[in-house]
């Protein structure tokens, strides 16, 4: 659906922005400059379920030539039918080749390299798995899935990334972990610090590769994938390939195959508009009357900066809301509380820096909130991407000035 000058969003009814102005954001008297964005590129209906045509698989679960003890955890976390992307990658990861694949967030990318590499450990103890991530929350994220897929197996992870005591990071790497999960610069750090030995590693996954290369990352990737080993197996997984990431496959896969089941920009069960606010005193009484709305049940807020994400959840707090906060400047353990909080509704709103918009699978989240709007489209899609998870329907508003 496209938004015209006629058009008008049920969260307000002004005009539009002529296309081609230059967006700004005021930062304490600074002004940030984003990538522009029309205003109808937030606005979308939501497709029905039944209007939205699904292919069966060609694989159950059962399918894969995987263990029975793999198998049997497989089911016991519910799995019967794969997603498209892991439909299509683990064959192919199980005969050893070297993947990129393409997928909307949400589409069960984890599970498409998990399983089939847990399968190669099993097969042969001394495999060792390098995992590299854009953020903590997605480390996390994968550690987790990768215990719940190895329970009663001889199989263990370790998680490197920043905010957490190195100490107990290296005591864990000590012990030879067939996991490595990690973000780019605490790996650094413990390769530089003689305690990771990457050269015994003969598997490594980039997940969400475009936004390591957003974050900067693109050096110290370079630099970890030089230490592996030369024989491996190489998977790379990224909802968006931008030309730094067609670039950076081309030199790190060999012979890859290449999968992409990217179906559209955003998710179709997603429903997408925007919010008026001409003033910026209007900005957060707006917010609050919505907050205030019944169906507003479970709430992802991003802001751009990290002390705008904090005073923000602030001034919610003390507006009688249940509110939590996560953002870079917060130590990792009190981002983890603040996560368990929210996963388990004791706190209903959460309130983000980008930080979170890869790795936050949360399937309850109502509405995704785009406070502040996303420096570029990628990152709105990204964002977006934590409401409508598991096929429920969400809602993503935009506010707009």
């Amino acid at each position: 659906m496209f938004y015209r000058s006629n058009n008008r969003s049920r969260y307000g009814n002004n005009g539009p922005r002529r296309f081609g102005q230059r967006r700004r954001f005021s930062n304490g008297g600074q002004q940030f400059k984003g990538q522009f964005i029309h205003e109808s590129r937030f606005i979308k209906k939501a497709v029905e379920p039944s209007a939205a045509p699904t292919a069966e698989p060609a694989h159950m679960f059962t399918d894969f030539a995987v263990s029975d003890q793999l198998k049997q955890n497989i089911a016991k976390k519910g799995y019967a039918k794969p997603t498209p992307i892991q439909d299509q990658t683990i064959p192919h990861i199980l005969e050893g080749k070297d993947v990129l694949g393409i997928a909307n967030t949400g589409t069960g990318k984890t599970a498409a390299f998990i399983v089939p590499l847990i399968n190669k450990i099993q097969k042969n103890p001394d495999e060792r798995v390098l995992i590299m991530v854009p953020t903590r929350e997605l480390a996390l994220q994968i550690r987790d899935e990768i215990r719940s897929f190895t329970m009663g197996l001889p199989i263990y992870s370790s998680l490197c990334i920043g905010g957490a005591f190195v100490r107990n990071q290296i005591y864990e790497l000590r012990r030879n972990p067939h996991f490595v999960v990690g973000t780019p610069g605490r790996l650094k750090d413990l390769v530089e610090r003689k305690i990771l030995n990457l050269s015994t590693f003969k598997n490594v996954v980039l997940d969400e590769v475009d936004r390591m290369l957003d974050m900067g990352f693109i050096k110290d990737i370079t630099y970890l994938m030089s230490l592996l080993s030369k024989e491996r197996q190489t998977l790379f997984f990224s909802a968006t390939v931008t030309q730094e990431v067609e670039t950076l496959f081309q030199k790190l896969l060999n012979n890859p195959v290449k999968i992409s089941v990217k179906t559209s920009e955003t998710a179709s069960n997603v429903e997408q508009d925007i919010v008026k606010v001409t003033q910026r005193e209007e900005k957060f009484p707006t917010l609050r009357t919505l907050l205030q709305k019944p169906e507003f049940k479970k709430v992802l807020i991003f802001g751009r900066t990290k002390h705008g994400v904090e005073k923000l959840s602030v001034d919610l707090f003390k507006s009688g809301f249940k509110v939590g906060a996560i953002h870079g400047n917060k130590p990792q353990s009190k981002r983890q509380h603040v996560m368990r909080l929210f996963r388990e509704n004791i706190i209903t709103i959460l309130v983000a820096t980008d930080v979170a918009a890869r790795g936050l699978d949360i399937v309850d989240i109502t509405h995704v909130i785009n406070y502040d709007q996303p420096a570029t489209y990628e990152d709105y899609i990204h964002r977006i991407g934590r409401t409508g998870r598991a096929d429920n329907r969400g809602m993503a508003l935009t506010f707009v000035g």
